[in-house]
């Protein structure tokens, strides 16, 4: 950028922030920077790229520096590049999302550290300043401090926000204790096909809580004298169905006993974050969890969730497809050890170091160096199965890793109605996918990937491996509107090109 035309930027940002009735350091606290870069930036003496000018744009909530902002996010991939050196897993995204939503439990000031700074985060976040809650990214914008009001103002709520992010259904469980009557706008997410909330209803209604969905809200109302008699059966074996039951049991008034509970990362690290709240959970790691739940909850508490394993999962598919040797660093090794048995089997070169504690001080981590490899297809299928089997959120990897082995692998993705079919926009690569049926999908390997120009999958998964894709395809390929990644992988571009890929991030204007 020219000098002048720097000056022009920095004034327009100067003048959005004073019309807010911003400081330079408020504006600084928003972007996750120091106030002197940006004082650097208003008077035009700093680089500024059209990413950080669209952040400001956001965090002014100004039309005048939306350059940029005009259009959506893309990235043009130079692949064929190999991969070196060491990378860092980020927080969980699922977790953090999960420990948002229960901070509405806690009247007092929760601080969540190394919060993924994510599109989902981000939605979150809008939805809980909206309806009152106080919330500053704290230490050089790496921890998150939350701070519920006395009384929620749900008629406030930020539908648009709400409705971009499925774990907006996490609510319930919290409010149902803080309110008789509230509203929600319908979850939202990834176009993963239709999913109900009724396995949610089920485990909830034990709470009292009934809820009538009509134009585009879920009307809930609570009868205060209902509580559970017995233990709760969960339907289904989920996540969020187990996470939501788990924020209604904190602050039951007794002891709940959940059945058929999920034991996954997301769930763990909510029980571990209960338990920093004086909430008693017996049962972590197995599927059947007894609360001791707390009527009040009122503490300062201080909480660090771990290593998020579907992104680790990535980057080991990064370094596989790539035919590199990456260290992947801070892997929450037992919640991938499914994934790299069928690797093993599958021919997969690699070395993990001794293992030690994630900072939340339950967690395993442990630092995974993947090798290039020849990789055969595994004599079995690969399929997803709830937590300890091969994580749901880590089949589509197994897509872009099988086209790299030798033979023919299936591919049954029974969970989602689409995402089996989101896979195959990998043929558009020089893949070879067929499509058997909406859940199952037999690839073909090896592939000589080729660079190709596409729209990103509506799914953050697939999209993921579409990106991963393009930086083995020989040549420059551009994923188009990659909004969908933003919600789950914070910077991916940026750490990617750290260890040797090639990806810039660019927008229409």
């Amino acid at each position: 950028m020219a000098d002048d035309y720097l000056v022009r930027i920095g004034k327009l940002i100067r003048d959005a922030r004073q019309h807010r009735g911003w400081t330079q350091a408020q504006l600084a606290e928003a972007l996750g920077t120091s106030q002197s870069a940006v004082n650097r930036i208003e008077r035009g003496n700093q680089n500024i790229s059209l990413e950080m000018i669209a952040r400001i744009g956001e965090a002014l909530d100004s039309e005048i520096v939306s350059l940029g902002y005009a259009g959506p996010m893309h990235l043009r991939v130079v692949g064929g590049r190999r991969l070196s050196g060491s990378i860092d897993v980020k927080t969980s995204k699922n977790a953090c999302v999960a420990l948002l939503c229960a901070s509405l439990l806690n009247d007092g000031r929760t601080v969540l550290r190394r919060v993924a700074r994510i599109e989902e985060v981000y939605r979150l976040l809008e939805v809980l300043n909206s309806i009152g809650v106080r919330t500053r990214w704290i230490n050089d914008g790496v921890d998150l401090e939350i701070a519920p009001p006395a009384d929620l103002d749900m008629a406030a709520i930020d539908a648009t926000a709400a409705r971009r992010t499925r774990s907006i259904i996490m609510f319930l469980g919290p409010l149902l204790h803080r309110m008789d009557r509230f509203k929600l706008p319908y979850a939202g997410g990834c176009d993963l096909g239709t999913r109900t909330i009724e396995p949610h209803m089920i485990a909830l209604r034990r709470f009292g809580l009934d809820i009538a969905a009509t134009e585009g809200l879920y009307h809930a109302q609570v009868e205060r004298d209902v509580s559970p008699d017995r233990p709760i059966v969960l339907t289904e074996r989920g996540d969020t169905v187990t996470e939501n039951a788990l924020l209604a049991a904190a602050r039951h008034d007794g002891r709940t006993v959940i059945r058929n509970a999920s034991s996954n990362y997301m769930v763990q690290d909510l029980c571990f974050f209960l338990e920093a709240l004086g909430v008693k959970v017996e049962g972590i790691g197995t599927t059947t969890l007894t609360v001791h739940g707390v009527p009040h909850i009122d503490v300062d508490v201080d909480y660090s969730p771990s290593e998020d394993p579907v992104e680790a999962m990535s980057l080991v598919a990064a370094a596989v497809v790539t035919e590199s040797e990456l260290t992947v660093k801070r892997v929450p090794i037992e919640f991938l050890e499914i994934e790299l048995a069928v690797l093993e089997e599958m021919g997969l070169d690699h070395d993990r170091s001794a293992e030690y504690v994630a900072d939340n001080g339950r967690t395993r981590l442990v630092d995974l160096t993947v090798r290039p490899s020849k990789l055969e297809a595994p004599i079995d299928k690969i399929h997803p199965m709830p937590f300890p089997g091969l994580n749901i959120d880590n089949v589509p990897f197994f897509a872009a890793i099988a086209a790299s082995a030798q033979g023919k692998t299936l591919i049954h993705d029974w969970v989602y109605d689409n995402r089996a079919i989101y896979l195959t926009d990998l043929n558009r690569l020089g893949g070879r996918l067929q499509l058997l049926d909406p859940h199952r999908v037999l690839v073909e390997g090896p592939t000589r990937w080729r660079a190709a120009e596409m729209m990103c999958p509506p799914a953050l998964r697939p999209a993921v491996v579409v990106l991963l894709a393009m930086m083995a395809a020989e040549g420059t390929s551009v994923l188009r509107n990659v909004y969908v990644i933003n919600r789950g992988y914070e910077d991916l571009a940026e750490r990617l090109n750290s260890v040797g890929a090639q990806i810039e991030t660019f927008r229409d204007i």
